[in-house]
């Protein structure tokens, strides 16, 4: 110890920290800072042998370094925590940006070396950490796939909370630090995260440690919860339902006392919580759990000032304090900093990591590095899952009976409920829309978890449920994601309009499932499972605010590696694709099925032969031989309105022969090249021709099918009717109307394309106007639609 940090050491206040043991901790900090700056600036020279030059730093420099520090700060003394407390501990790192940090904490405590062989402790191994970092074919800057431990991807900030307590779920021996950044706690997401504490249940559930670090500044601007009052932030917190603890200062010394004795309060706090709740002796209620603020400079050690600016503690320790190095004195600044950590008494002449205090590392999968619950797939155990073909809905012939799809999965998904209570396996979330969706029969083995007060006329809530609902979906997204990065399975259950408030969080998944491919160590999880319900075509009561069918555009955007659609046509085919997706590994599948009674087409057999292929020609409603004309669907209302259409039509022209397609797998649509599920081009002509007009009927915007079907031989005969934006509050028929989607509509468009059939084109479209002017007439007058059109049955 030099004598400078001795007295320091001496004179800080008493802690729980030994004069040896704070000496040890300050040091692994001073290690991590450095490495951290050296990821930022070095491609050379990682242990300062000679004096720097130019040529030792990189050409572009990228990072941040101002949150970087406090991450250290806060994983040392996690580090202690597990080792002396013996916690089974992961960290999600809000402010994700600090990535050199946790790549330099992963590196010193061995995670990193151990995924990564050739980055070795070593001089030439810290030289590659050094020069990946940032570095083409190298690693992000933010915390990212690559990095051991993580579950969180840094780069974009709100999710934090969410996949920490989503983590917890279930995991009743582990405890998930939660750093949230000041920046982070501004948006809307981390916002309602706070209230994840209702739904945790200490006696079944692990433990979240919310650690709120406030350094003031965001990217240019000052954050809104490091300038108000302390009594306000602490204010606000018990609001929350927290117990907040206050740890701030800028002496390092004192600091680490203060931040250890609160750590272990907290911790105390945490253990006394759950021992009370697995007692046994009393009913589980909702207690108050511990979180920490902390308050340290934005790019503690530091410049202090870089041209003749004030740096430390401001908004310029951001990114990175000392950027031109066509300025000589720049140069000698950044050496000064780096030499500040004396990397000569941490590490010896090989670039080894002292024995002193490497030592204070967690070993084995304690490390937050190799902690499994941060690489989920090493524990996932796959669900029980009970023969879907129980569930099934007789059908004697098609459209012979009507069933709800999604009341029919409700079933299925009770019984899945049922065979995996014990593993305490599967989840289903949803934003207050279980019951309204249809699958309500959960409700009969589990309820909703629910740990705030209840009252006599509550329904089914329950302290240890199983049905997750909060009216965010970003919490229902951010849980989901968490429980299923930590090894276990779930479904999102959601209004199909109102799916798109997690259009982000999909993007940051995404890429996470599509790098996680590229990564050895990653073992692969659970998908990402939706099932989007009260959708667009059965919102006429609701108005235009829940018609928006978009959300399979954005999916469909996303590799192919990852992205999955299916539209099953009825209860059937949506048993059969259900079983698939929770079967299935490393996808984010997405699922629109109907809630409301609607006909219903395939046997359980045909449904399973059906969706394996992923469309198929429905051979009971095509005529033999060579089409004149293929009328092709996805979705269970364009499904109907294309059964219909092809009755009109046989009734308009006797003759004509006619192909129904139907899709139920929307990427089968794309060449095999594009997607693995693509069909191959034989198969995909020989169902939809190459030279015949295909009327196509679509759940979604038509610009998706062209999107798909665009290097097909056929494609330039397509016709897509779908959602164009129109809709109201309406009738159910009326919705398909105003968009063209209606069996009309696709008649006539059929009998436009059919070259024979030129000279009935005048008449035919008289006849549609005539039609369409009395069911205007008539839902105006009647609030209805047509008999004809409600009670229409499928005849051949």
């Amino acid at each position: 110890m030099g004598q400078a940090e001795a007295d320091q050491a001496a004179g800080a206040p008493a802690g729980p920290l030994s004069a040896e043991l704070l000496h040890r901790m300050h040091g692994y900090w001073r290690a991590a800072n450095y490495l951290s700056v050296g990821q930022i600036y070095l491609r050379a020279n990682p242990l300062l042998e000679r004096r720097l030059t130019r040529a030792d730093i990189k050409p572009r420099l990228l990072g941040h370094w101002g949150t970087t520090p406090g991450l250290n700060l806060l994983y040392v003394h996690l580090n202690r925590l597990i080792v002396e407390q013996d916690v089974d501990m992961i960290a999600v790192i809000g402010p994700g940006h600090g990535g050199p940090g946790l790549v330099a904490q992963t590196y010193l405590e061995g995670s990193y070396t151990e995924r990564y062989p050739a980055i070795e402790r070593s001089r030439g191994g810290m030289e590659r950490l050094f020069r990946q970092f940032s570095w083409p074919g190298g690693i992000p800057s933010h915390v990212a796939p690559e990095t051991p431990g993580s579950i969180h991807e840094g780069g974009e900030l709100g999710y934090a909370l969410a996949h920490a307590y989503g983590a917890a779920f279930d995991n009743p021996d582990l405890v998930v630090a939660c750093v949230i950044g000041d920046g982070e706690a501004e948006t809307g997401a981390l916002a309602a995260s706070w209230h994840s504490n209702k739904f945790l249940n200490p006696a079944s559930d692990g433990a979240v440690l919310p650690i709120l670090h406030l350094n003031g500044f965001k990217i240019a601007n000052p954050t809104v919860l490091a300038r108000i009052p302390e009594d306000e932030l602490a204010s606000l917190m018990r609001g929350y339902g927290y117990e907040p603890f206050f740890v701030s200062g800028d002496d390092p010394m004192i600091v680490h006392q203060h931040l250890a004795a609160t750590l272990d309060t907290v911790m105390h706090r945490i253990r006394a919580i759950q021992h009370h709740a697995r007692s046994g002796t009393e009913p589980s209620v909702r207690p108050i759990w511990p979180m920490i603020v902390l308050r340290t400079p934005k790019g503690w050690t530091g410049p202090k000032i870089v041209d003749g600016k004030p740096v430390e503690g401001t908004w310029r320790a951001h990114q990175v304090p000392i950027a031109d190095f066509e300025d000589s004195e720049h140069l000698v600044q950044l050496e000064t900093w780096l030499r500040s950590y004396r990397p000569e008494e941490l590490f010896d002449g090989n670039g080894k990591f002292l024995a002193e205090f490497a030592s204070l590392a967690p070993t084995g999968h304690r490390r937050m590095g190799s902690n499994p619950h941060a690489n989920g797939g090493e524990l996932m155990l796959p669900l029980t899952l009970p023969d879907f073909r129980a569930h099934a809905v007789a059908v004697a012939t098609p459209g012979c009976v009507k069933a709800a799809a999604t009341a029919t999965l409700g079933g299925y998904l009770r019984d899945v409920m049922a065979l995996n209570l014990a593993t305490a396996n599967f989840r289903l979330f949803g934003p207050d829309e279980t019951a309204s969706n249809r699958l309500q029969a959960v409700y009969d083995v589990t309820g909703k978890t629910w740990m705030a007060e209840t009252r006599p006329d509550d329904t089914d809530l329950s302290t240890d449920g199983r049905v997750m609902e909060v009216l965010s979906e970003h919490l229902c997204q951010g849980w989901l994601e968490g429980y299923l990065l930590t090894g276990r399975h779930g479904l999102f259950s959601c209004y199909e309009a109102f799916v798109h408030i997690v259009d982000s969080m999909v993007n940051q998944h995404a890429k996470w499932l599509k790098t996680t491919r590229s990564i050895p160590w990653r073992r692969p999880i659970a998908s990402l499972n939706y099932l989007l319900t009260s959708h667009v075509w059965r919102q006429d009561h609701n108005g235009s605010s829940h018609q928006d069918p978009g959300f399979l555009d954005h999916v469909a955007n996303k590799t192919a590696d990852v992205a999955r659609i299916y539209l099953p046509p009825d209860a059937n085919c949506l048993l059969s694709v259900a079983d698939h997706c929770l079967r299935s590994r490393g996808y984010i599948n997405v699922i629109v099925a109907g809630k409301q009674p609607e006909r219903q087409w395939l046997g359980i057999d045909a449904a399973v032969r059906h969706c394996t292929i992923g469309a198929g020609i429905w051979e009971w409603a095509s005529d033999d031989g060579d089409p004149e004309v293929v009328l092709a669907c996805a979705g269970d209302v364009p499904t109907l309105e294309t059964l219909a259409a092809a009755m009109l039509l046989r009734d308009y022209v006797p003759d004509i022969r006619i192909r129904v397609v139907n899709v139920v797998d929307l990427m089968v649509l794309q060449p095999q090249k594009a997607h693995p599920h693509g069909l191959d081009d034989r198969a995909f002509d020989a169902m939809f021709t190459t030279d015949r007009p295909v009327i196509f009927a679509f759940h979604g915007f038509p610009s998706l099918i062209h999107r798909l079907a665009y290097a097909r031989a056929g494609h330039h005969n397509f016709h897509v009717r779908g959602y164009k934006g129109e809709g109201t509050t309406t009738t159910p028929f009326d919705m398909v109307v105003m968009n063209d989607l209606d069996r009309y509509r696709l008649a006539l468009d059929a009998i436009e394309r059919v070259p024979r059939l030129k000279d009935r084109v005048p008449a035919e479209t008289a006849r549609y106007w005539a039609m369409m002017e009395r069911h205007k007439l008539y839902v105006a007058e009647e609030g209805d639609d047509l008999p004809e059109v409600r009670d229409w049955q499928w005849a051949r």
